[in-house]
């Protein structure tokens, strides 16, 4: 039977034996190295907001705050599950358009890349996610 990285395998005494993450387990890989970039790119927004004179400043401040907790509070659940999980993350380099990031799964060591378009996508994606929901209580709430 051929094995995938992502596939269980069982050693003699029967208990299973882990080989990588679960593609589960990638896409929190992904969100987890996403999470940050988009929690800056939020900040530095903020900032612009603070020192701006925009006649809704105070809306987008708030607006601006609540995005942030919600950020922080999916990075930490997720640092949370890794460790639970045995997941360890460390940025490793960036090579011309790719961030590497080194990943140790329960004993399996490897690099997750991601290409910086890709990146942009997925944080436009991720963004447009985050504010879908916080319109949407937003508008429960009227």
């Amino acid at each position: 039977m051929l094995m995938t990285e992502h596939q269980e395998q069982y050693d003699s005494r029967h208990e299973i034996k882990y080989t990588g993450p679960t593609p589960e387990e990638l896409i929190m890989l992904r969100d987890y190295i996403l999470l940050p970039h988009l929690l800056t790119m939020v900040q530095h927004n903020k900032e612009d907001i603070d020192s701006s004179s925009l006649l809704l400043k105070k809306l987008y401040q708030i607006a601006t705050q609540v995005l942030m907790d919600r950020i922080s509070k999916d990075i930490y659940a997720l640092r949370r599950e890794f460790s639970r999980r045995s997941i360890k993350v460390f940025a490793d380099e960036q090579e011309d358009v790719v961030y590497y990031f080194k990943y140790i799964c329960r004993g399996y060591e490897n690099k997750f890349g991601i290409i910086r378009e890709v990146m942009r996508a997925e944080l436009s994606v991720k963004l447009t996610a985050y504010l879908a929901d916080i319109y949407a209580v937003l508008k429960e709430n009227k």
